[in-house]
C-alpha cells in the first residue's frame, strides 16, 4: 500500500487540535473563575471529539475491509482519517451534530463504501460491521480510564471528556441494534436468508430515521435505551455524575 493512502490527513489533525483547545480552555476556567470558559471547553471537547471519533469509527470499517481482502479503501483515502472521505457535510456531518445537540443521540455520520464481494468470507463482512463500534468502545474506554486515573484534573475537564465518553458508549449501543442501515444488522446480515437480505437492502435507506423518530419521540422506548447505556456505562467505569456535568454544559440553553 502507498506511503500516500496511509498518512494521516491534516484535516484529522485539526480536529485532534480543536478538540484539545476545548480541553485548554475547560482547564482554564477554573483559575480564572470563568462559567462561560467552562462550557466553552466542554463544548468544543465533545463536539470535536465526536468529530474524531468518527474518523476513527470509519476508520476502524475501512481497515478491518482492507486486511479483510478490500483493497479498493486505501485507493479511496479511507485509510487517512480525513472526515472529508467519510462525509457528505450536510447530511453526514451537520445533521447528525444538530441532533446530537437536540437530542443527545450520536447519530453514525460517516459511510465508507466497501466492496463486499472482495471481502474474503462472510465472517470477514461481518467484522467489518463490528469494526466500528469497537472503536467507539475503545475511545469510550480510553477516556473513562483517563478520567479515573488522573484524580485532580480540572472539573470542567473532567464532565467534558466524562460527556465525549458517555457518548462513545450510547454510539455503541445505537450502532449495534440490528436494524436496517446501521452495524448491528451489517454484522448479521451476511448469515442471514436471501428474503431478510432483500427486506434489509429495501428498508435501509428509511429504518434508521425511524428508529430515530421512536428514541426522541416514543418516552418508553426513550427511557429504557438511555438506562440501558448508562448502565453499561457505569459498568466500564465511568462516572454519571461528571457525565451529566458535562451534558450540563453541553447542553447550556436548556438551563437559560
Amino acid at each position: 500500500m502507498p506511503a500516500l493512502a496511509r498518512r494521516i490527513s491534516p484535516w484529522f489533525l485539526l480536529l485532534v487540535g480543536i478538540t484539545a483547545l476545548g480541553g485548554v480552555l475547560a482547564a482554564v476556567a477554573v483559575p480564572a473563575g470563568s462559567d462561560a470558559l467552562a462550557i466553552a471547553g466542554v463544548f468544543v471537547i465533545v463536539l470535536g471529539g465526536w468529530t474524531v471519533s468518527l474518523c476513527l469509527h470509519e476508520y476502524g470499517h475501512a481497515i478491518t475491509a482492507y486486511r479483510g481482502g478490500d483493497t479498493s479503501v486505501a485507493l479511496k483515502g479511507y485509510l487517512t482519517l480525513d472526515i472529508r472521505r467519510y462525509t457528505d457535510p450536510g447530511l453526514s456531518l451537520v445533521l447528525p451534530l444538530i441532533i446530537l445537540l437536540i437530542g443527545g443521540l450520536p447519530l453514525p455520520g460517516g459511510a465508507v463504501w466497501i466492496n463486499q464481494w472482495a471481502l474474503r468470507s462472510r465472517g470477514w463482512r461481518s467484522a467489518v460491521s463490528l469494526a466500528g463500534p469497537a472503536a467507539n468502545l475503545v475511545v469510550g474506554i480510553v477516556l473513562i480510564v483517563t478520567v479515573a486515573v488522573f484524580t485532580s484534573m480540572p472539573p470542567p475537564l473532567a464532565a467534558g471528556l466524562s460527556a465525549l465518553a458517555l457518548f462513545q458508549i450510547v454510539a455503541v449501543v445505537l450502532n449495534l441494534l440490528p436494524v436496517p442501515g446501521l452495524d448491528g444488522w451489517g454484522a448479521i446480515e451476511p448469515f442471514l436468508s436471501v428474503p431478510a437480505q432483500r427486506f434489509g437492502a429495501k428498508v435501509r435507506p428509511w429504518a434508521p430515521l425511524a428508529l430515530l423518530g421512536v428514541l426522541l419521540f416514543v418516552p418508553g422506548i426513550s427511557t429504557l435505551f438511555f438506562a440501558a447505556t448508562q448502565l453499561l456505562y457505569s459498568l466500564v467505569g465511568g462516572d454519571s455524575q461528571l457525565a451529566g456535568q458535562g451534558f450540563s454544559a453541553l447542553f447550556f440553553w436548556r438551563y437559560l
